[in-house]
């Protein structure tokens, strides 16, 4: 196990290397072309992008705010992926957010974040 404390490069490197252990392409650094109108005005540079289906977003930090959500879920409205798992590796344990573009909770949930399926559990 790598651990907390590594620079965000370092903790990519490894997640792409358990990511080949187990058969699955991950292109790191990846740009990805943003479309606005159906329009490509731009790119970005992703993380990581697995299988040409999956965006991670990778972080070291204290805590995950909801400025890493909204970059998330900007990211995949602007380009043809649906998934952003969003990775925190600044904790002893690793943190892990999973966004689905035009995922819609119906119901009193609604008001909880309608972009992502985790906001639809039931307050603790």
């Amino acid at each position: 196990m790598l651990g907390a404390g590594f620079l965000e490069k370092v903790c990519e490197n490894a997640l792409v290397h358990e990511l080949r252990k187990r058969d699955l392409a991950g292109a790191q650094q990846c740009a990805v072309s943003v479309r606005y109108d159906g329009k490509i005005v731009g790119t970005y540079v992703a993380d990581l992008v697995v299988a040409d289906i999956i965006m991670i977003e990778l972080k070291v930090g204290r805590v995950l705010d909801d400025g890493h959500r909204a970059q998330c879920i900007n990211y995949l409205k602007a380009t043809d992926l649906r998934l952003c798992l969003l990775l925190n590796f600044g904790k002893p344990r690793l943190e892990v957010r999973r966004i689905v573009h035009g995922y819609q909770v119906r119901g009193a949930a609604a008001g909880r974040g309608a972009d992502n399926p985790e906001s639809a559990r039931p307050p603790e």
